[in-house]
């Protein structure tokens, strides 16, 4: 019940963070005195709608998002009274237009900004001290974490199997938090020369040099082999080495709170990290693409690959019935920040290629006035419309591929 409501409320986050985006348009646009004629929540058959001043408000059947009706956004617009043409938004300065566009992505990133204070604050944010990287993560202190299994091949399974055999370290003696000085006779300073010192060698028996609570101590620990990727290099070839069942022990906490001010600073580092984590997340949706098909088709699915907001209100609701709220939020979080930017990118039909082309027009008519040449105009919808059409049909595609693969075969934060 608890996973169920869970995605409902995500769900419901999400429609209304939408409705919220078309609502910073309709603002704006009211604001300079353009005409809006329509405010609905959802999509398809009317619920039920009222009439405000000039402004129709309702909501729709379908709750997959909203829109809003500015009168004019292009002049190829027919439906424009002449009444109101003077309020026709694609006559108003190009800053205006660009500000009424981008209301809508601002709005995504204002709630991520409130959201991340709040976790600031409340719930607490990603230790920026952890690793990041694996060279990072070589780097830190050779302390170790002892695991009860050790999974001989990787898979996504959570917990020990009763197959899995026991962690060698934790046969040996080794205890969670102990600092590894040596293997095998070498010196080892940090994680990184601790597990290329296990992989080059041998399964069997190897001495361990270690000091627990500032008192040194040895362990016998018999290696056993295991199918490992490279430590720098987690998507690499998979080759069988020795492994002892240990990780890396961090000495400080997964989350961090922050104070009411210094929480400000914070909530814009980490929304930071998520804007540069969205642009790289897009930059990997073509090379994904393949593997969604072959989830749908019976392969495993990758946990990298992109998710639709059914898969993200699957999470959230994961995150609810696991008792891990932090985690709903922070899928909100990332959620918002990335809609922000995937509108404003410069293709038509979404905001940014509105905006882009508002800018093209202004800056093509500037060159033009300086080469005393006549002003060209207006750029013409109609001859768009071809890539339009193919930037639609294109998302509607991908957008059914991560729907389905979110419904047959859905990314789990944890094992059900």
């Amino acid at each position: 019940m608890l996973y169920w409501l869970g995605t409902a409320a995500f769900a419901l986050a999400i429609l209304i963070s939408v409705s919220l985006h078309e609502l910073g348009h309709m603002i704006t646009a009211k604001r300079f005195g353009m005409k809006v004629t329509k405010y609905f929540v959802g999509f398809g058959p009317t619920i039920f709608s009222f009439k405000r001043g000039e402004t129709e408000y309702g909501l729709k059947a379908i709750p997959l998002g909203g829109f809003c009706k500015i009168v004019g956004m292009t002049p190829q617009d027919d439906d424009v009274e002449p009444q109101d043409q003077p309020r026709a938004m694609w006559r108003f300065p190009v800053w205006k237009r660009t500000i009424v566009m981008s209301a809508g992505s601002i709005t995504h990133f204002m709630l991520a900004i409130v959201a991340t204070w709040f976790a600031a604050v409340f719930v607490g944010l990603p230790n920026p001290d952890l690793p990041k990287t694996a060279a990072e993560e070589r780097a830190i202190p050779a302390k170790i974490s002892v695991g009860e299994c050790v999974q001989v091949v990787i898979t996504d399974q959570q917990g020990c199997a009763p197959t899995d055999p026991k962690a060698p370290a934790a046969v040996a003696g080794l205890k969670s938090g102990d600092l590894i000085t040596s293997v095998a006779g070498k010196p080892i300073e940090n994680y990184g020369q601790l597990t290329d010192a296990i992989r080059s060698l041998q399964p069997g028996e190897v001495p361990f040099a270690y000091t627990r609570d500032g008192v040194a101590g040895t362990a016998t620990v018999k290696l056993i082999a295991a199918q490992r990727a490279p430590l720098d290099d987690p998507d690499g070839e998979v080759r069988q080495v020795a492994v002892a069942g240990v990780g890396p022990q961090l000495d400080m906490p997964g989350l961090v709170t922050y104070g009411p001010v210094d929480g400000v600073g914070a909530s814009f580092d980490y929304g930071w990290t998520l804007v540069k984590a969205s642009f790289a997340a897009m930059k990997r949706i073509p090379e994904k693409v393949p593997a969604l098909w072959h989830s749908i088709t019976g392969d495993e699915r990758d946990p990298d690959t992109p998710i639709s907001v059914v898969g993200a209100s699957r999470l959230g609701g994961e995150a609810i019935e696991r008792g891990v709220p932090e985690i709903f939020l922070m899928i909100f979080i990332s959620l918002n920040v990335f809609i922000g930017l995937f509108n404003l990118l410069p293709l038509l039909p979404v905001d940014g290629g509105h905006i882009a082309i508002a800018w093209y027009e202004r800056v093509r008519s500037w060159i033009y006035a300086r080469l005393k040449k006549p002003d060209p105009g207006r750029v013409d919808y109609y001859k768009l419309m071809p890539l339009t059409y193919a930037v639609i049909l294109i998302g509607g595609a991908f957008t059914l591929l991560t729907i389905t693969a979110d419904v047959v075969n859905p990314i789990s934060i944890f094992s059900r």
